[in-house]
């Protein structure tokens, strides 16, 4: 793999196995992604961008063709390595923010961290309060979800997925349940993220934002329509 390529794919096919018989979801694609890029994924429902991004994050595991991220084939670790390499790898932030209710914002982002050790116990909170103010809600902190808009629970999830410092970013139509002025300033964050190194790949039907990105992918039936 190149030094510069984030992500690979090469020939991956994913099938299932459903009730109303066998269902192939992605169909040999080919995908390089460049680190340090904002990248698109784009495609009507059921086109495969879920199937892609589950591929990408190891949750899925490709039914033929490899598939690598920062080097390492993903695709050969065991469940547990898996686990392990998820955590420090990829940050994930969803469509409705999974955010735990029952927590503060600061414990939300606290808990990744907690989960793989990755910064010693006395670091942690600190580290939690800076990348709250870094996404620009370092005031909120203390709140429980309920408390907060739409938007700064956006904010909220997108501090949690940095929140082991990992070189991969992914978002599941994070700007979904938007409005077009919020959705604009957390587009403008995955912006700053790329800006300082991160890869970010975004799934995403906001047209409005097609020019932001430096690498689109376009999915139809499971097949690349268009990489650009």
């Amino acid at each position: 793999m190149q030094d510069n390529i984030a992500v690979e794919l090469v020939s991956v096919t994913k099938s299932f196995t459903l009730a109303s018989g066998p269902f192939r979801a992605l169909t040999a694609i080919t995908v390089r992604i460049p680190a340090g890029q904002l990248v698109a994924v784009t495609g009507k429902s059921g086109s495969g961008k879920s199937t892609l991004l589950n591929l990408i994050t190891g949750i899925d595991k490709p039914s033929e063709g490899s598939v690598s991220v920062n080097g390492i084939r993903i695709d050969r670790l065991s469940e547990r390595a898996l686990a392990s390499w998820r955590g420090r790898t990829v940050g994930v932030v969803f469509q409705f923010f999974q955010l735990l209710p029952t927590l503060t914002i600061l414990e939300n982002v606290l808990l990744p961290m907690d989960f793989c050790q990755t910064y010693p116990r006395h670091e942690r909170k600190q580290r939690a309060l800076q990348l709250l103010e870094q996404v620009g809600i370092g005031d909120q902190a203390n709140k429980l979800p309920s408390a907060l808009s739409g938007g700064q629970q956006q904010r909220a999830a997108i501090a949690r997925a940095l929140a082991n410092d990992p070189p991969i970013l992914v978002a599941d139509e994070p700007t979904g349940n938007l409005d077009s002025q919020t959705a604009t300033a957390i587009f403008q964050l995955f912006q700053a993220l790329a800006l300082a190194g991160k890869t970010v790949i975004v799934v995403t039907h906001e047209k409005e934002f097609a020019t932001w990105f430096e690498h689109t992918i376009a999915l139809t039936d499971g097949a690349i329509m268009g990489d650009q």
